[in-house]
């Protein structure tokens, strides 16, 4: 893990993190009760691979779940390569 290079009062390279842990929480772990960390583990591997990369849109990704941008960028390159 790397620490932050950001002084006191000027947070930006942590902003993008801070959003994520925003969201994680607010999404998905509210709805349950905690009891151990393995039970935290599993949640956000859950939440990440179930839900966040494979269904959640994102706005970065022109409004597609990472895992649909991935494959149409992998298939646009194919297409460009098949051009050539």
């Amino acid at each position: 893990m790397k620490r932050s290079y950001s002084k006191k009062g000027t947070p930006w390279d942590n902003a993008c993190i801070e959003s994520f842990h925003a969201i994680i929480k607010r999404e998905w772990l509210n709805r349950y009760k905690i009891w151990d960390y393995q039970q935290a583990k599993r949640l956000i591997f859950e939440y990440i691979e179930t839900f966040y990369n494979t269904i959640r849109i994102h706005g970065h990704c022109d409004y597609l779940s990472p895992d649909e941008y991935e494959k149409e960028y992998y298939a646009n390159q194919i297409k460009q390569l098949n051009l050539n």
